[in-house]
């Protein structure tokens, strides 16, 4: 089989993600509340545009043709596809933003009670170390002391 890429039609070197509707309301979440320019994508719709858009390296440029009934070319919902598809990935966009930056500052919280844990650790075995060199229980729980410093380090 050929690469994926060969599976889209482009047109001056531009991918073309084609989307061929008998309604509009195809293209959007019938379950979403929302004002119809602000509504979510159906989720196969997303998945499709998705997919398309990673199977080909970041630089590539796209163009998405939506094609329509003649009757429902020149009307106000057809006219407001083009931004309701903008305001859904842009909502996308700001939502993976936010999880990114609450990741993050788990992340860094984690980090340093982490690294809190394994210089107390470390600090307290050297003074084990120093003080009963030759005590077997003091060797044990400077061991077990680093062994739980790592794994303090572990995400939970």
């Amino acid at each position: 089989m050929d690469d994926l890429e060969s599976l889209y039609r482009k047109v001056e070197g531009v991918v073309l993600i084609e989307i061929k509707l008998s309604s509009i309301l195809q293209l959007f979440n019938s379950f979403d509340p929302a004002p119809f320019h602000e509504k979510e994508l159906d989720t196969d719709a997303e998945h499709y545009i998705v997919d398309t858009v990673t199977d080909f390296p970041a630089k590539t440029k796209f163009r998405m043709i939506i094609y329509l009934p003649p009757e429902l070319i020149n009307t106000d919902r057809a006219k407001n596809i083009i931004p309701a598809i903008h305001n859904h990935f842009q909502y996308k966009m700001l939502v993976a933003d936010r999880k990114f930056w609450a990741h993050f500052r788990h992340g860094r919280s984690s980090m340093i009670i982490g690294l809190s844990v394994l210089a107390v650790d470390l600090i307290t075995r050297q003074i084990l170390f120093r003080d009963y060199p030759d005590n077997f229980g003091a060797l044990l729980l400077a061991d077990a002391l680093l062994i739980f410093g790592w794994t303090s380090m572990w995400d939970r």
